[in-house]
């Protein structure tokens, strides 16, 4: 998988890339809504070969991309099929350096037109802790309609956690 935005490269990750991503993965901030922990250099490699096996949405069933400015990886892009046919689920992540710039609008925008025009997807979705506003705004900008809030429904890192679930289906998404 390959695309490229106006500004970005979103390919699949390659082993050249496991600094660069430990660089986002690092960073407790960054990582305060994930389901994980910061990485550690202890765990860098493994947490990395994890992450880089699951390369091709329909072999997998799921992908990791790398999201890349200027030859540096400067965030990751997930997609997943859920339980629910011809439903995928979107997760992503950027090195706060790049925040506020537009290109997580842009990469979720050019993602979620690659998966309907590429992938017999019914349906794109995407779920955030309700304390993340920055993936909020994110997802409505890239059209996404929120369809819940769930109170105190996942238990993450020793607390209770809401969510809010958002989503687009094929025949709402404009081109």
């Amino acid at each position: 998988m390959y695309i490229e935005t106006e500004r970005l490269i979103i390919r699949k990750l390659e082993w050249e890339d496991l600094n660069g991503v430990f660089h986002i993965y690092q960073d407790q901030e960054t990582c305060q809504f994930l389901l994980h922990d910061p990485w550690t250099e202890a765990n860098k490699e493994q947490n990395f070969t994890e992450m880089i096996e699951k390369s091709d949405l329909e072999i997998d069933r799921a992908v990791n991309l790398a999201v890349v400015r200027n030859q540096h990886v400067i965030g990751l892009f997930h997609v997943w099929y859920t339980e629910m046919k011809r439903t995928v689920e979107v997760g992503y992540t950027f090195s706060k350096e790049y925040s506020g710039k537009g290109y997580a609008t842009e990469t979720l925008k050019a993602m979620i037109d690659f998966i309907f025009k590429h992938h017999d997807v019914h349906r794109i979705q995407a779920v955030c802790d309700d304390r993340n506003v920055s993936s909020e705004q994110l997802c409505l900008r890239a059209g996404m309609r929120k369809e819940a809030h769930f109170i105190k429904d996942f238990w993450n890192k020793g607390e209770w956690t809401s969510s809010f679930v958002f989503g687009i289906l094929r025949e709402e998404y404009k081109r």
